[in-house]
């Protein structure tokens, strides 16, 4: 299988991927969260006045994973979103597709409180650019990553 590259933007060089919990619910739950597309790990990385570092990791799919795979947005990744914000666990290794950005994130959080219906998400979210994100949730998935190097950047 061929190795793609993907990327980790935040405020740290991340040599050895780890799982951190975090306080806030995530798309697609407690994990280590890639991007395919570098540009979206840079504004990961700059989106705090401090310096920025961009790691770079080849991953190698292994098909003895369990994996969940979106290629777009859709009901069942409305849906899937909306129950790892809750809290809700779920059982795979790996997790891919759009992420919910700042502005689609608002409305999933409309969606999840009542404040919108389906329809109106649908609506508002079908003209937003194209997102990517690949959340490592196990130690097991975390071995299919090879750090290949490091960028750093500074916030304008």
């Amino acid at each position: 299988m061929e190795d793609r590259f993907i990327y980790h933007g935040s405020q740290q060089r991340v040599e050895k991927p780890e799982i951190r919990v975090s306080r806030f619910g995530k798309d697609f739950g407690v994990g280590f969260y890639c991007t395919i597309i570098k540009a979206q790990a840079i504004r990961w990385a700059t989106r705090f006045p401090v310096t920025g570092f961009v790691s770079e990791f080849a991953y190698t799919q292994n098909p003895a994973l369990k994996m969940k795979f979106f290629e777009t947005m859709t009901e069942e990744w409305l849906d899937f979103i909306a129950d790892c914000r809750h809290g809700k666990p779920h059982d795979y290794d790996i997790v891919e597709g759009p992420m919910a950005n700042d502005t689609i994130f608002n409305y999933v959080e409309d969606f999840i409180n009542g404040n919108i219906s389906r329809e109106a998400f649908w609506a508002l979210a079908k003209f937003k650019r194209p997102t990517h994100q690949i959340c490592f949730h196990t130690t097991e998935a975390l071995a299919t990553l090879t750090f290949r190097g490091c960028e750093t950047y500074d916030t304008v």
